[in-house]
């Protein structure tokens, strides 16, 4: 296979639903063979069936991405089944919502266990694989978290942060092996089913702001880079916003994002807490949709981030005048 065609071979983590389960129904369409792997049996035989059906070949793995032995023994299995890997998706993801102290540590240790450990099993399962081909794409799923941090979901800001820092330095590590890419995504919200399976310690019942993308529209992006691939991808924001705003203004979203936790709190429909799906996976499938999306809203959402975009423009004015006439 010439190193420049798409992929065709690939492994994609958090296959079950959601994003993961969009990117393999989206590769499927391109008649690519997939090894699908996730905790719930019954969200990835439905999504096996479906990515059969869209012209694609599958074959599943349960896998909990924080056993580092059971993802190394994956990785062999993978590569046995599909001959090369070409494409590896980390996509494991999983949440915690609530004030800091509310939330057990349990909890928020899981959240770092299965958003940055499980990634850094899965890299750390398929580098030799990579190196010994001399090629492959490695594709680490973030998401905006990972430069606004956000607060309501410490232990997720945390992740995030980590997974920026953790590509950063595997990218360097790399740099001399220019055909092993690592790639990484930050969509800005999602509407999938991870809302409903995520941890929630806020009285309150989970909900999104307007504008959430599409999974699939995240998927697209996924597929792209398996022919161009590049290091960052920001799908529903520019990324030259959110590095200014990272760069000028570093704790502002963050507090402008508490204000707006604070008052969605209060105000929400109530809810019962509970640890969601952190510890066990969903019963039955869940599907690609979470159901939550209003696409007429996107207009209010793009009002939102011009927003984040001029404060965070002014942020970095004040910032080079203060420098000028100090």
């Amino acid at each position: 296979m010439s190193r420049r065609s798409s992929a065709s071979r690939v492994v994609i983590t958090g296959a079950s639903s959601g994003i993961g389960a969009a990117t393999a129904l989206a590769f499927a369409k391109k008649g690519a063979h997939l090894v699908l792997a996730a905790r719930g049996e019954a969200g990835l035989e439905d999504i096996a069936t479906k990515v059969r059906a869209a012209g694609g070949t599958a074959e599943v793995r349960t896998l909990d991405v924080t056993d580092a032995a059971a993802v190394t023994a994956f990785a062999a299995d993978a590569q046995r089944v599909l001959g090369e890997i070409d494409l590896w998706f980390s996509n494991v993801g999983i949440g915690v919502v609530g004030k800091y102290h509310d939330v057990p540590m349990a909890d928020h240790r899981q959240v770092i266990d299965a958003n940055l450990i499980g990634h850094m099993n899965d890299a750390h399962a398929v580098w030799p694989i990579f190196l010994s081909q001399d090629r492959g794409t490695w594709v680490n799923m973030i998401s905006v978290g990972g430069f606004f941090a956000t607060p309501y979901a410490a232990a997720y800001a945390a992740s995030k942060f980590g997974l920026r820092g953790f590509s950063e330095a595997l990218r360097a590590e790399v740099s001399k092996r220019p055909h092993i890419h690592v790639c990484d995504i930050y969509p800005t919200f999602v509407d999938t089913p991870g809302i409903d399976h995520a941890g929630n310690y806020t009285g309150a019942k989970l909900s999104l702001p307007p504008g959430a993308l599409a999974p699939e529209t995240v998927a697209k992006a996924v597929v792209k880079l398996a022919k161009r691939p590049r290091n960052t991808t920001v799908v529903g924001a520019p990324a030259c916003v959110l590095k200014l705003g990272q760069f000028a203004t570093p704790n502002l979203g963050a507090a402008m994002m508490n204000g707006f936790m604070d008052v969605w709190s209060d105000r929400a429909e109530p809810g019962e807490d509970s640890q969601g799906a952190l510890h066990e996976p969903p019963a039955g499938a869940s599907g690609v949709e979470g159901g939550r999306r209003h696409p007429e809203r996107r207009r209010k959402a793009a009002v939102v981030a011009g927003g984040v975009a001029a404060a965070g423009a002014a942020g970095l004015a004040a910032f080079l005048w203060r420098r000028r006439h100090d």
